[in-house]
């Protein structure tokens, strides 16, 4: 009899949780839950007899992994996975699978907002309206006509092309390779080339070698004083502090972000959280209700297919 261990809440509720687990329980499969938790030993001591781990954006070091002796399957409840041991799964044969393509819908709609938000002072003249005063100093712009950079034009940086597209923007992308069936209203250009001429810079690249710090002091130079920059990727992609500067000196307009060096709740000296002209969401971006139906159905179709033999969404 297998074990699964599920090592963090899933975003749904208790009945849908025992609907999903249902058929494998009938198959003789065996859940236990835990709360999540950073602490490396209690990591072991709930998963080492386990057969089977869902996680889902909470870290999963090498040497957790390294000592969980009967673990086979790592079941990734994320698209990212640069949180998990990687190293350790593949020295010790683990497969990992995620689930690419839940949050696709709730990432970009929430870029979209993001845009609409920062364009139109959403914050500050709801302030204003709460505290007795006017639009005053505070009328914004529209989107239409604006220029916007996708940095990472995956299947998510693609919905979001779709959405600025259909708001009359003009849409740039750039990814490691050329994407050769963007749609002809999409214009391929280098890294450069779309933050010099950008209106709004969206970052959906993954965290890896070549991403990390890629957005720093020099490149947020290269953009035009009016622009905005949204992060939704992964906080290490932008240097904090660069963009901090940057913020304070005038360098770039505003900046949009939900995802930082360290995962939410953020320690009150965060520098981010009092640069001006910033609009910070607690790593939200891929949290929906319909998301989170959509990634654990992922996720349980992912076990059932590593208990078949046939794992798909195979990152290891």
């Amino acid at each position: 009899m297998k074990k699964v261990v599920i090592m963090e809440s899933l975003g749904i509720g208790r009945e849908e949780l025992e609907a999903f687990q249902k058929p494998f329980e009938e198959r003789g499969i065996t859940f236990v839950s835990y709360p999540k938790t950073a602490d490396a030993e209690q990591l072991v001591r709930q998963a080492q007899d386990a057969d089977a781990m869902i996680i889902a954006n909470m870290p999963m070091p090498d040497q957790v992994i390294r000592r969980c002796e009967k673990l086979k399957f790592i079941d990734v409840a994320f698209t990212g996975v640069d949180h998990v041991g990687l190293a350790a799964a593949k020295e010790r044969g683990i497969a990992v699978s995620n689930a690419a393509g839940y949050s696709n819908e709730a990432v970009s709609e929430l870029v979209l907002g993001m845009a609409l938000s920062l364009y139109r002072n959403l914050p500050q003249v709801e302030e204003r309206c709460r505290t007795g005063g006017t639009k005053d100093g505070l009328v914004g712009c529209e989107l239409r006509g604006k220029t916007v950079g996708i940095i990472g034009y995956g299947k998510i940086g693609r919905r979001s092309g779709e959405l600025f597209h259909a708001f009359g923007c003009r849409v740039l992308a750039h990814s490691r390779h050329i994407v050769p069936d963007a749609p002809d209203y999409v214009e391929q250009v280098s890294r450069e080339e779309l933050l010099r001429r950008s209106d709004i810079v969206v970052l959906h690249c993954p965290l890896n070698d070549s991403t990390r710090g890629m957005i720093d002091y020099g490149k947020l130079r290269l953009m035009k004083p009016t622009a905005y920059l949204i992060n939704v990727a992964r906080g290490p992609v932008v240097n904090e502090n660069d963009l901090v500067s940057a913020l304070e000196e005038g360098i770039i307009a505003g900046a949009a972000v939900d995802v930082f060096a360290a995962e939410p709740p953020l320690a009150p000296d965060t520098p981010l959280l009092h640069a001006p002209h910033t609009l910070l969401t607690p790593h939200v971006a891929f949290a929906t209700r319909e998301s989170m139906t959509l990634r654990a159905e992922i996720v349980f179709d992912n076990l059932r297919a590593w208990l078949d033999g046939a794992p798909q969404n195979v990152v290891l």
